[in-house]
């Protein structure tokens, strides 16, 4: 008997290699994909504006990479101190008005320059649930914990998100032709906007996600929130607060969008760059001895086979410092490099 519903993706009608550039913006769950496709060796900037949920607020602050402007000027907050900008998230933060706007505006083109020679632009959306602000009229990003007075909470419509997304993927097919979009719904629940508001927002977010893979011909989707809701489906699966999916669905996740989304070599290299992961991370018995000192050689050889495809230089350091700490001069092993 079967017990769950194994989701397999389907594969996408173009796919990552090795040499892939990558943008990842969005909700959280496009910096864990960030950070993964950053461990596995591939080229990433990942949520350069950090953690953006709503769509609309994702389309304003890419758009407006795109174009070269600087950030809001409307949309500056100072807060205890720190000044903040309410189209970002609050880890961009300074002590001035002038220092975020230049660290913000040094966010966004390098934003658009990693766009211009990106292969993907990988897109989790997060929520429908938007918060405009009363005094500027315009949907904020994040509220920075002001007083919940300044802004009015309330759904963004299937209308209205559809096309503030279609313009976003026109204006990118224009700026970068031959980019790919990976859509996603974030599996992160946002259960403070309750759980059937959360599953309208969902269901809303996914409905435009396959209109907008049906209108664009270099639009796709990744299945990441039915594989945790549907496929794994089970509360072991997520964090203690019940919301955030653990580590264990965070690479169950990456291992499916890797058999949809990468060609052969790269995911051959993947598994062989897992391997090589998990030497680096061996801790011997005996560092001092014989068989620790082959075991290193062993693996700086490995890494050297990689060097011209890769950069390996941070972990061929490692490997080298901890051969030279335990090489024995009178064993006969030279360490010469």
């Amino acid at each position: 008997m079967e017990f769950r519903t194994e989701l397999i993706p389907e594969k996408l009608p173009e796919t990552l290699h090795l040499d892939s550039r990558i943008v990842t913006v969005g909700s959280c769950f496009a910096e864990v994909m960030g950070r993964q496709l950053a461990e596995n060796k591939l080229t990433v900037l990942s949520n350069p504006f950090g953690t953006l949920f709503n769509p609309v607020s994702i389309a304003r602050v890419l758009l407006t990479a795109l174009r070269g402007d600087g950030p809001d000027p409307d949309l500056f907050v100072e807060r205890e101190g720190l000044w903040l900008h309410y189209d970002f998230h609050s880890s961009l933060r300074a002590g001035s008005r002038e220092e975020l706007t230049q660290i913000l505006t040094e966010r966004l083109q390098q934003t658009a320059e990693a766009l211009q020679g990106a292969d993907w632009l990988l897109l989790t959306l997060g929520t429908a649930v938007v918060y405009r602000h009363h005094e500027t009229g315009k949907v904020v990003a994040n509220c920075h914990k002001m007083p919940g007075a300044l802004f009015e909470k309330y759904l963004y419509t299937y209308e209205h998100t559809l096309e503030v997304l279609n313009e976003l993927l026109r204006k990118l097919k224009r700026f970068n032709p031959g980019l790919n979009v990976l859509l996603t719904v974030s599996p992160v629940r946002h259960i403070k906007d309750t759980l059937p508001v959360n599953g309208v927002s969902k269901a809303l977010l996914r409905s435009v996600c396959h209109e907008l893979t049906v209108w664009h011909e270099r639009a796709h989707y990744f299945p990441a929130y039915e594989i945790v809701t549907d496929d794994l489906r089970d509360y072991r699966f997520y964090e203690a607060d019940l919301i955030h999916p653990n580590a264990i669905a965070q690479q169950y996740l990456f291992e499916k969008f890797v058999q949809a989304a990468f060609d052969d070599e790269l995911r051959s290299f993947v598994a062989d760059w897992s391997d090589i992961r998990r030497a680096l991370g061996h801790r011997p018995f005996n560092p001092d001895s014989p068989a620790h000192r082959k075991f290193l050689k062993n693996l700086l050889t490995k890494l050297d086979a990689l060097g011209s495809r890769i950069d390996v230089s941070p972990e061929r350091t490692a490997v080298i410092r901890a051969l030279s700490a335990v090489a024995d001069p009178d064993s006969g092993l030279e360490v010469s490099f």
